[in-house]
Order: structure tokens, then sequence, then C-alpha cells
């Protein structure tokens, strides 16, 4: 029998090629939407996206399903949607299978909040409060998510549309949970294109457009350029977070703060003085008033014996001032130049000084410059009185 030939390996990519997936934030003017895929696909590098995704609020889904996929009497009865797509392939965009793109809820998402009271989920109408906000966060996070964590699909962002807060989530969403090869991009129209009503894309049919101010225009002399908006890809530094399920954008947020307080604090070396109001830091020398430098050495002991933070900063007090009555105790009583015994310390401390306390220790710290300042980033915040650094690193002398 003559030998069977084998057939040759095919590659992964070849198999199942990439899928390019635009996600867009719109509003209440849709045209964005089709700005950035008029773009996307005649640069001269061409890139069709093999689906869309618009995320918006109920207004705004409204709104785009009225003015992409109504039909329009001077399109001659075609919709938005429908001459884009030819006016594409006129101008030599291979668009057959892609594109993919229309009105049900898988191509257009609302963003969703809870309601506190009832447990029920609802669609939001617009984005008019810090719950809104914290709404639209989760809702982008999820999306964006979803995508890359696909290995065959990259992601291409346009933040461009509805309110400013959408696009900046969209962007922190991006640098949370983008990875390298995915793409954020906002989409530029020249004037007065940029503002004139019933303006989609350049050669659209239909005649002149009315300019706001009464004068006609030609949608053929409108000009579109698409910018790619450089973020930094922090998905590697938070594996581990980004590899389970996160209750919020919050919370992601958070657990990427503290993993970038405790890199921080692995660079620098903090030394206190305990006779004289003084620290250095990474070397560097720095004078602070009495009551700061107290307050630096309660959080810096506290530190070193792996003692938990406080929640917040009033809850500190107590032991605080325990720590300053022992601190004055302990001072040698023939000294009375020693810095222990200035009348500033025999002054209860209240929450409300420990903010400026910790505020004058942050600017003096950041003063510093280079690495020396990364330790700003260690004092306490909101939600936290401690030091965030090793232990090994601290020395009090």
């Amino acid at each position: 029998m003559g030998s069977i030939e084998k057939p040759s390996p095919v590659m992964a990519e070849e198999l199942q090629p990439q899928q390019n997936v635009l996600l867009s934030v719109t509003g209440m003017s849709p045209a964005v939407l089709t700005e950035t895929i008029w773009a996307l696909c005649l640069r001269p590098d061409p890139l069709v996206p093999d689906r869309i995704v618009a995320v918006t609020t109920t207004a705004g889904a409204a709104r785009l399903r009225e003015q992409l996929f109504s039909p329009v009497d001077r399109f001659n009865g075609q919709t938005v949607w429908q001459a884009l797509r030819e006016g594409l392939k006129r101008n030599g965009c291979n668009i057959d299978g892609k594109l993919r793109f229309g009105t049900t809820s898988d191509d257009v998402r609302v963003f969703t909040a809870v309601d506190g009271q009832s447990g029920l989920s609802y669609e939001l109408e617009d984005i008019r409060s810090p719950a809104d906000n914290e709404a639209v966060a989760d809702s982008l996070l999820d999306q964006v998510r979803m995508f890359t964590e696909n290995p065959d699909t990259r992601l291409i962002a346009s933040l461009a549309g509805g309110r400013k807060t959408m696009g900046a989530l969209l962007y922190a969403c991006m640098t949370l949970a983008g990875r390298e090869d995915d793409r954020l991009t906002h989409v530029l129209v020249n004037e007065p294109y940029d503002t004139t009503p019933g303006f989609f894309f350049p050669g659209q049919p239909g005649g002149p457009l009315q300019a706001r101010d009464g004068s006609d225009l030609s949608a053929a002399q409108a000009e579109i350029e698409l910018a790619e908006v450089p973020f930094v890809s922090m998905r590697n530094l938070f594996v581990k977070e980004l590899g389970r399920q996160v209750g919020s954008f919050t919370h992601l947020v958070e657990q990427c703060r503290l993993n970038v307080r405790i890199r921080a604090g692995e660079s620098i070396r903090l030394t206190l003085e305990s006779r004289r109001p003084t620290a250095q830091i990474n070397g560097q020398t720095v004078r602070f008033s009495a009551r700061e430098h107290l307050v630096l050495l309660f959080i810096a002991s506290r530190a070193k014996d792996r003692s938990p933070a406080f929640p917040y900063y009033g809850a500190c007090i107590d032991d605080l001032n325990e720590f300053r009555i022992d601190l004055i105790q302990n001072a040698p009583e023939d000294d009375f130049g020693d810095w222990r015994h200035q009348d500033s310390l025999s002054e209860v401390f209240e929450e409300k000084d420990l903010t400026r306390l910790v505020s004058d220790l942050r600017r003096k710290i950041q003063k510093l410059g280079g690495e020396a300042s990364v330790l700003a980033g260690c004092l306490p915040e909101k939600g936290r009185f401690s030091l965030d650094m090793e232990p090994s690193l601290i020395e009090i002398r």
C-alpha cells in the first residue's frame, strides 16, 4: 500500500482568526459611532470591526435606534446604518461578514443599577448621581473584562461618546483590565461638521447639510481622524485580582491601590529618630514639627509591630494620645530642650488635627522628590489610618 500523506498542521490563527470588537460609549449623539467606524475602516491600515457593541443609557439607546436604524427620507428610505455600509463599500472597504451590529440587547447594552431598598435592578435613563457613576463604572468594567478575557478577541474601545464621565471611566477600565494589544481611540471631526445636525460620515447621501449658522455644507468635504489614546495596561500587575470575579469597580480600584502601595513601599527605607523630630527617607533628611513627628512615630511603631490599620482617622485617637503621654514621660527630665517637652505635645489630639497633620507630612515628604517621595503614598488616607510599609524597612532609633 502507498503511504498516506498527512495533512499539514494548521495554525490556531488560521482556524479561528482574532476578532476585532469595537466597544463604544454613546450618548445622545450616535454620530460618534458612525464616524469612528468610518475612520477605522478607511484609514491607511484599515481595521474593520467584526462586531460593534454600544454601551449607553435608556435615552441614548432610544436615540441610537431612532437615528441609525430608522428609514431616512433624504437617504431614499435607507437607514443611516445601511447608507454607512454602502458608503464603505464604494470606498473599497471589504465589510463582508463584518460590522455585526443591530438593535438587539446584545448590540446595544444599557447601563443598569440596583435599588438599595428593593434590591431590584433597573436601567439608567441618565447619569445624575455618584451612585449612577458607580453603576456605570461597574457595567463598563464588566463589558471590558468580557472581551479582554477572551484571547481570540482584540478590543477597540472608543471613548468619544456620551458624558465625559463615561469616557473617563472607560479609560480607567482599560487601564485596569485592558491588554497591551487592545486599543483606545477618540474620533476627531473637523469644524463645522463636528456640530452639524444630521452629519454621520463623509460623502453620505441626501444632498447638502445645513450648518448651525444656516450655510450649506457638503458632507464630502468633512474630514475624520482617529486619535490613538495611549494607556498603561496594569492588568499583569494585578493578575491575582483579575483572575477571579470582582464585586465592583470600586473594589478593584482599592485592591489595585493597595498593590501599588505595597510595591512602592518596597523601594523606600525609613529611619525615624526618637530623640529629635527628624527622619531619613532613602538617605534624605527631613525635619518635622513635634506633632507631625509624633504622628509619624506612632504609625511607624504600629507598622513595625504589624498592628492592624485603623478603619478611619478618629478610631486611633485614644491610642495616639496614650502614645503621646508615654513619649513625654520617657523624655529626659533634665533636658528641657528635648523636642518631647514642647508645649504643643501637651495638647490632646483630636480627629480634626490628624487631617491637617497628615496633609503637612505628605507635603513635606513629596518635596523630597525621587523615590523618597513615594513614602507619601504610604501615609494614612480615607478609610485607612496606618503606614503601609514593610516592617523590615522601618528603623526607629
